[in-house]
C-alpha cells in the first residue's frame, strides 16, 4: 500500500504543528497559573478557581516581597551558594577529568573504577553530618558549598567530551611546545563550552532549588537559602487553626489569605532568575548533551 504520509505532505505539518502547541501549552501553563494566581485576589488564589485570566488584580504578594528584607538575604545567600559552587563545580570537573584522558597515566584504571564506586555507593545523611560537624563546618556556609562543589557523573561527562577532541589536535600542540597546563588553557577549554555549559546548568539549577542541605546544616536563619525560606512561608500558610480560640483563628485565616497568594508570588520569584538564564546557555546545552555521549 503505498505510504500516504510522506515529506512535505500537508497533513504531517499540520499534526507537527498541532503536537508542538500541545508540548507547548502543557509546558508553559503551569507556569502562566502561577502568574496568574499571583495577581488575583487572595480568595481567589485560596479557592484556586482561576484557570485563563486573573481574578481581582492584586499585586500586594509582589509588594510584601519586595520590602521584605529576609527574603533579600536568602536571595543574597542563594546567588552566593549557586555561583561558588558552580564555578567550584566547573574547576573539579575538569581537573579531575583532563588527567584521565592520558592513557598513559599510571594507575588510570584504578582511579576509574574508584570513582564509579562512589557513584553507587555513598556514606548516609548520617555520617555526612557527622563529618561536616567534625570538619567544623556546622552552621557555616562552607557546609553547603563544599559537599556540592565535586560531581563524578561530570567528571565522567567532561571526561567523555574531552575523549572525543581529536589526539591529534594534542599531539600538534606538544609538537609546538605546550606543556600541560598549556594544553588544558589554550586548547582544551577554549572548545569545551558547551560540557561548561551543561554542567553549570545542572548546577546552577540544582543548587538554586535546593533546601534539604541547608535544612540539616543550617539551624540559624542567617545564611539560609531562598528556597528554605519558602518552605517556612508553605508551613506557615499551612499551620492548623482548629486549636486556637476565635479571634486567633480568624486572624490565621485572614494570614492564610494572605500567604496563599504570597506562595504564588514567591514562587515565580524563585523561578525566574533561572528560567532567564537558561536561554543564553541553550545552544551550549544542546551540543554538550550531543557530543559529550559519543565516544569515551
Amino acid at each position: 500500500m503505498h505510504n500516504r504520509v510522506r515529506e512535505g505532505s500537508r497533513v504531517v505539518t499540520v499534526l507537527f504543528y498541532v503536537l508542538g502547541a500541545a508540548v507547548i501549552f502543557i509546558t508553559l501553563y503551569p507556569m502562566y497559573y502561577v502568574l496568574i494566581l499571583s495577581v488575583s485576589d487572595p480568595r481567589a488564589a485560596m479557592s484556586m478557581h482561576v484557570y485563563t485570566v486573573p481574578k481581582g488584580l492584586n499585586f500586594d504578594s509582589y509588594k510584601v516581597l519586595f520590602l521584605d528584607s529576609q527574603i533579600w538575604r536568602a536571595l543574597g545567600n542563594t546567588v552566593m551558594y549557586t555561583v561558588t559552587t558552580t564555578l567550584l563545580m566547573l574547576a573539579t570537573s575538569v581537573l579531575g577529568a583532563f588527567p584521565l584522558t592520558f592513557k598513559g597515566l599510571k594507575g588510570r584504571k584504578f582511579i576509574n573504577t574508584y570513582l564509579l564506586i562512589t557513584m553507587f555507593f555513598s556514606g548516609g545523611l548520617i555520617p555526612g553530618f557527622l563529618l561536616i560537624l567534625r570538619l567544623g563546618l556546622y552552621d557555616t556556609p562552607a557546609s553547603l558549598i563544599l559537599p556540592g562543589c565535586f560531581s563524578v557523573w561530570n567528571i565522567i561527562l567532561v571526561k567523555s567530551y574531552f575523549s572525543s577532541i581529536p589526539v591529534t589536535l594534542r599531539e600538534a600542540a606538544r609538537i609546538d611546545g605546550a606543556n600541560v597546563y598549556q594544553l588544558l588553557w589554550k586548547i582544551y577549554l577554549p572548545i569545551s563550552a558547551p560540557i561548561m555549559a551543561v554542567i553549570a546548568i545542572y548546577t546552577i539549577v540544582g543548587v538554586w532549588n535546593s533546601w534539604f542541605g541547608a535544612l540539616v546544616y543550617l539551624p540559624h536563619t542567617d545564611w539560609q537559602p531562598l528556597q528554605l525560606y519558602l518552605r517556612r512561608m508553605l508551613i506557615i500558610a499551612q499551620s492548623p487553626t482548629d486549636l486556637l480560640n476565635v479571634e486567633a483563628a480568624r486572624e490565621m485565616a485572614e494570614r492564610r489569605l494572605s500567604y496563599a497568594q504570597l506562595k504564588y508570588a514567591m514562587i515565580m520569584f524563585t523561578s525566574l532568575p533561572v528560567i532567564c538564564t537558561y536561554p543564553f546557555l541553550q545552544k551550549y546545552f544542546v551540543r554538550g548533551i550531543m557530543l559529550g555521549s559519543l565516544k569515551e
